[in-house]
């Protein structure tokens, strides 16, 4: 392997990754939490004057910040949570009770950063995904390597890649051996070997060896580039639930405001209480109604469900789809390229008239060393894998639909089908041929391998089946999917052949992209929720008609993977079931939360109603049940797929 010439000096640029501003912020929060918490203790501690001014860095520390997201809201004709809580601590303090209101602000404050915290550690686990790629990649040009900023590398150019270097691009390898560590984007926990001809990915990591990859992607269109560009559109994508509540927020914050009045008006009013008490009684009653931990409920289980996905190869589109895909009772795969690698390889080796695997093969490498068909090329790899080098063929000829034919040495080998010997028929022909039908009838496309007059023996091909799918189409059935079904416009043969090895319930043969549409709609009427698997163009109609999409990420199109709302980024079938998991744990976090927050309100309003309630302990309440669901949230970032998942 050749040695990595040193580099040349490359110009400074500027590093375009996301500032720490956010950290800024829980900072500043931080620290108007600690202000608060001196205010109250001057105001408990000191003389009656400077306790007023300890009221009062605490009212200003800890309201500073709700106080204008109000106005702002306000400024738009809207009342959210924060004007709430400032109405309920001014109301306190109204009530000459500064001590509960400025506890009101202190908790809320702190509650406020401890949920930034939660949310960030959502939001930092995604936004480490930008911190995968380097900057600069090392290429060599005009004889020698120079260092150059990813942005204004061009496909085909070939960038160097030392031991332990993380890959800046998308390429295949064209010189070197080594073994690259795919998990902090695949989330494949065991590294992978990469050899001549083997595709790498921007943002994986080399393992001892040294490669030269040739780009094949840009960096804005590299499988990292996308995988960022889509988490960013997931976090924007609200689920279901967070709409509805974000629908009811503003008609929930107004009538709170008039239970508040009316907890006021009709003790005061038409019963003849004192005000006072039931002024203090109203204030209670605004603080334990905000739904401050309704609004967190949501968002803290979606961002932190997107982002364990993320982490392990998985790519939810946006919460609407981690919770949809929860729902599905029946899933649709495509064939070529989701259940099977969408590449042809030699899956069968008849020798026959006393010759062997070797020589059937060797045979049949050397006329089809000159060929670009892709059984061709699936020869000459598996003859690779056996070490055999194809000797030199003469007088090539091609037939298109047929097959090819040559002279190595003094013999003429003929590769292809019955028709291509038409004319002049090697022995055995009758079991050759019979051979060949048999082979069909299992799903190859099977040729006659002949050299001169006698048949050396026959090969069958297929599309390798993906090692992990049975396993997987077992492990979706076993959490309670009713119907798995294959759609393929191939063969039927081809497809009932993977049918039977997968274990699907159905298989939809030679049909069109609309009859999958179809299909999809078939199931959907019969089950009610479905997901569509697929990596094609033509799968993108039924990708979009399903409830959930689902694209392969890596060999999947731009096409199908527009038209997808999860996306497998490692290509395994085998995270399919744990994407099930996760988005069912989400959706059970998220009922969770609901019920957390809605119960805590339901309780504190019952209590004040009858019994009363201290407005610290309201406030505790409220405060406690938001830190609560933001934490039980949180959670879902633990999750990974188990070791030898399904």
């Amino acid at each position: 392997m050749a040695p990595h010439p040193p580099p040349t000096p490359a110009r400074p640029r500027r590093d375009p990754r996301p500032t720490g501003r956010p950290d800024v912020h829980r900072w500043v929060g931080a620290g108007s939490v600690a202000a608060t918490a001196v205010g109250i203790a001057v105001g408990l501690l000191a003389p009656t004057g400077t306790a007023a001014i300890g009221w009062g860095v605490a009212y200003v520390a800890g309201g500073w910040a709700g106080a204008r997201a109000a106005a702002a809201e306000l400024f738009r004709l809207r009342v959210d949570i924060d004007l709430l809580m400032i109405l309920a601590a001014l109301g306190a303090l109204v009530i000459d009770a500064p001590l509960e209101g400025a506890t009101l602000l202190f908790l809320f404050s702190l509650s406020n950063v401890l949920q930034d915290i939660a949310t960030a550690r959502s939001r930092d686990a995604i936004r480490g995904l930008m911190e995968l790629r380097p900057e600069i990649a090392r290429l060599r040009r005009d004889g020698g390597v120079v260092e150059v900023p990813l942005e204004e590398v061009e496909v085909g150019e070939v960038y160097l890649v030392g031991p332990g270097d993380r890959i800046p691009l998308d390429g295949d390898v064209v010189h070197g051996r080594s073994e690259v560590d795919q998990a902090s984007l695949t989330g494949e926990s065991v590294p992978l070997r990469r050899d001549v001809g083997d595709p790498v990915l921007a943002g994986t990591i080399n393992g001892g060896g040294a490669l030269d990859v040739r780009v094949t992607r840009r960096a804005s269109d590299s499988a990292l580039a996308r995988m960022v560009a889509l988490v960013e559109e997931a976090q924007e994508e609200k689920a279901e639930t967070q709409r509805i509540i974000d629908r009811w927020e503003q008609p929930y914050a107004l009538g709170v405001i008039a239970l508040t009045v009316a907890a006021v008006l009709v003790p005061v009013g038409l019963l003849s209480s004192p005000f006072e008490p039931a002024f203090y009684r109203a204030m209670t009653l605004m603080v334990a109604a905000s739904p401050c931990a309704l609004v967190i409920s949501t968002p803290a289980a979606v961002l932190s469900g997107i982002a364990a996905g993320a982490r392990n190869g998985v790519l939810f589109k946006g919460g609407v789809f981690i919770e949809s895909f929860a729902t599905i009772r029946a899933i649709a795969l495509d064939k070529t390229g989701t259940l099977t690698h969408g590449s042809t390889e030699v899956a069968a080796l008849v020798p026959m008239s006393g010759s062997d695997d070797t020589e059937l093969l060797a045979a049949a490498a050397a006329v089809q060393a000159r060929s670009e068909h892709h059984l061709a090329t699936a020869t000459l790899r598996a003859a690779a894998a056996r070490g055999l080098t194809p000797a030199p063929a003469e007088d090539f000829r091609a037939r298109v639909g047929r097959g090819v034919e040559g002279r190595v040495g003094a013999a003429l080998v003929r590769v292809g089908n019955p028709d291509h010997f038409s004319a002049d028929r090697p022995a055995p022909w009758d079991a050759a041929v019979a051979e060949v039908e048999r082979l069909r009838t299992e799903g190859h496309t099977a040729v006659i391998v002949a050299s001169d007059a006698r048949v050396l023996g026959v090969m069958g091909f297929a599309d390798r089946v993906r090692a992990e799918a049975a396993a997987a189409i077992r492990a979706l059935r076993a959490r309670g999917i009713d119907e798995v079904v294959m759609l393929t416009g191939d063969h039927a043969d081809v497809a009932d052949r993977v049918a039977r090895m997968v274990g699907v319930d159905g298989v939809q043969a030679q049909i069109l992209p609309d009859r999958k549409v179809e299909e999809v709609r078939r199931l959907r009427a019969a089950h009610g929720a479905v997901a569509m698997v697929g990596d094609g163009v033509n799968d993108a109609a039924a990708l979009a008609a399903a409830n959930v999409g689902v694209a392969m990420g890596g060999a999947g199109t731009d096409v199908a993977l527009e038209s997808a709302d999860l996306v497998l980024m490692s290509d395994d079938l085998g995270r399919l079931p744990w994407a099930l998991d996760l988005s069912r744990r989400t959706r059970r976090t998220l009922l969770q939360n609901l019920v957390i927050s809605l119960g805590m309100i339901a309780l504190m309003i019952g209590t004040i109603l009858t019994v009363g309630l201290p407005l610290p302990l309201a406030v505790l309440g409220h405060e406690g049940s938001t830190v609560v669901v933001a934490l039980n949230g949180l959670r879902l970032l633990a999750l990974h797929p188990p070791t030898g998942s399904p």
